[in-house]
């Protein structure tokens, strides 16, 4: 069957882009799935036609490997079809093995490897079946694959617990080591797989094979890809080699080259072509002892050869004519009149087959001569002929002349194409079921990629789901928390506006001006006293360096007591100094100035007393 191509030829560019910038030939693929995994991709990253994704790739080197991951579709597992791999264990290990001598090494390939599961199945089926020390030194397992990612991950050999939910728990504990999330591949059994690119439409195969395992990856190539891989494949297998398939892959159309062992389970043996064999005619000739006693011998010898159902005739040494039956004669249009005539003078000699030069061989080689397939046209059919030229040898083994038979194999050719044709038909009907079972299959491998991607998109939604709702529960433990403190705060920030309206209760009632500066001599406190004194508002004097207010009382003189009040903690002194007051006159300030002790022990600031005393006059 031949796959639909691109009208256009745009999807055909896209092919011949990859071919000519990366060297991967995907022109032998199916065409129904090829575009569907490229639109997918497309689809993916928004581009609508080929010629925008061909711009696409050549801009983004990264796109190639995206694109490669979505057309290379690696849905593998450990002994996939387990019945398949149960008969390969009962039926082929055993028989592979007994035909080989007990130290004799065994070549394995696994074709399209994809995540190495198939190759390590491989390793445990060997391992069972002769010893783990006589397969490390005798079985050499070679797994090939165009995926360089997927050969990455198969050469790691780590593999999910969900890849190998296959295995039993002997196979686990025998095969594998548990590190961390993984499961590991035994390291002195992985040295024995080689793992390496191989492309099953360019690169030359593996030879000298004894297994060979190429499991559902033939159903993405089209027919005639799929024919020359597997000519590749016979070459690659030693005599007596046998070939694993996958489901979708029937091998009905290729019997000529590969003999089924099980067809149910695809497991075929490597055909070896048998010595062909000729079957060789008597020539009838006349016989060489006369029996004297029979009468009219020669008369019924000539009716005997001239009723033969087959035309024949005989010449003589020097190719004269000498005999002629009644079959030839109506056949080729030959008469009595013919006999003596030498053969190059008839008709019959160039057509329909130029005889003269088989005539001439056989007489020379003394050696019988067949010639098939002479087709020969009279009265508007086609009639054909297998011509047999077989040399006349006497007595002394003399050569007395030549005897050609034309036998009518009209009725034979004629099954025979009947029989190509059915068989054609049949071929066709076959490898139409089989591309269908290949598509299906295919289909069913891209939904199990889908639904696998699904599963591992839900996984994600819902490990981010349950990190959301921890982070919500956080979120709530440090709301609580902020609750808590802000209640505390709250009822601090009430005790502190009580304590704040009783110290502002205390200086509103002392009758003396009350000023505490800090230990940078800025005003903190500033009481009614005080503004009642000077005239300066509480607004103004807050915030301000003690020594810029504008006020009656001479600030300097005051600076040094100020200061030692900063320096010392137990620091107290009084002092009398004349002042101009608010109303302009002169009076007399009692001032008492000491240190504003702090939880510390040390000076935070000063505390200034004054008290007027009215001036004498």
């Amino acid at each position: 069957m031949t796959e639909p191509t691109e009208p256009n030829g745009e999807f055909e560019s896209v092919l011949a882009y990859l071919k000519e910038s990366r060297g991967f030939d995907f022109t032998g693929y199916k065409r129904s799935s090829l575009m569907r995994r490229v639109r997918r991709r497309m689809s993916q990253i928004g581009v609508d036609n080929y010629p925008d994704y061909i711009d696409q790739l050549q801009v983004n080197s990264e796109e190639f490997v995206s694109l490669f991951n979505t057309i290379l579709i690696n849905v593998t597992g450990f002994f996939r079809d387990p019945d398949a791999w149960e008969y390969l264990r009962d039926h082929v290990l055993p028989g592979l093995l007994a035909e080989r001598r007990p130290e004799e090494p065994i070549r394995v390939w696994s074709a399209g490897c994809a995540g190495g599961q198939e190759a390590y199945s491989l390793v445990m089926l060997f391992a069972d079946a002769i010893g783990v020390d006589a397969f490390r030194q005798r079985v050499k397992i070679y797994a090939t694959d165009v995926d360089e990612e997927a050969l990455a991950q198969a050469r790691h050999a780590a593999y999910t617990p969900v890849e190998v939910e296959g295995l039993t728990e002997g196979q686990l504990e025998q095969y594998f080591e548990l590190q961390g999330s993984r499961y590991c591949f035994r390291k002195d059994l992985r040295r024995s797989v080689i793992f390496g690119r191989n492309d099953l439409v360019q690169d030359a195969p593996i030879s000298r094979i004894d297994l060979l395992v190429c499991r559902n990856t033939l159903m993405y190539f089209n027919a005639e890809m799929q024919t020359k891989i597997l000519e590749r494949f016979h070459f690659a297998l030693a005599p007596k080699g046998m070939l694993f398939l996958g489901k979708a892959e029937m091998l009905l159309s290729h019997a000529r080259i590969f003999e089924p062992l099980d067809l149910k389970r695809r497991v075929f043996r490597k055909a070896v072509n048998a010595p062909v064999s000729y079957n060789h005619f008597v020539s009838p000739g006349f016989p060489q002892r006369r029996n004297r006693d029979i009468s009219g011998l020669d008369e019924l010898r000539e009716h005997a050869f001239s009723a033969s159902p087959v035309a024949q005739i005989v010449v003589t040494e020097d190719e004269v004519t000498a005999l002629v039956n009644a079959q030839a004669e109506v056949a080729f249009g030959l008469s009595e009149r013919d006999i003596g005539r030498p053969l190059r003078d008839l008709d019959v000699s160039y057509r329909p087959v130029a005889l003269r030069a088989y005539v001439e061989q056989a007489r020379l080689e003394r050696r019988s001569l067949r010639i098939k397939d002479v087709e020969w046209r009279r009265a508007g059919e086609v009639v054909w002929y297998e011509v047999h030229v077989n040399p006349l040898v006497g007595k002394e083994k003399k050569l007395v002349g030549v005897s050609v038979v034309f036998h009518d194999v009209s009725s034979a050719r004629q099954l025979l194409t009947e029989l190509e044709h059915t068989n054609r038909q049949l071929e066709s009907a076959y490898e139409e079921l089989q591309s269908t079972n290949e598509e299906l299959e295919t289909t069913n491998e891209e939904l199990q990629s889908t639904v696998e991607e699904l599963e591992t998109t839900n996984e994600e939604l819902q490990s981010t789901n349950e990190e959301l709702e921890t982070m919500n529960e956080e979120l709530q433990s440090t709301n609580d928390e902020l609750q808590t403190i802000n209640d505390a705060l709250r009822e601090r920030s009430l005790d502190l506006d009580e304590v704040d309206e009783f110290f502002e209760s205390v200086l509103t009632s002392v009758q003396v001006g009350i000023v505490v500066v800090d230990r940078e001599m800025l005003v903190k406190a500033w009481n009614r006293g005080a503004e009642d004194l000077w005239g300066v508002r509480r607004e103004e004097a807050e915030g301000t360096h003690l020594l810029n207010l504008d006020i009656g009382l001479p600030l300097a003189e005051l600076r040094p007591a100020v200061r030692d009040a900063l320096a010392d903690a137990g620091f107290h002194t009084e002092i009398v100094l004349e002042a101009i007051n608010r109303r302009g006159r002169a009076t007399v300030v009692h001032l008492r100035c000491g240190a504003l002790r702090g939880a510390n022990g040390e000076s935070q600031g000063a505390l200034l007393m004054m008290e007027e005393t009215p001036a004498a006059p």
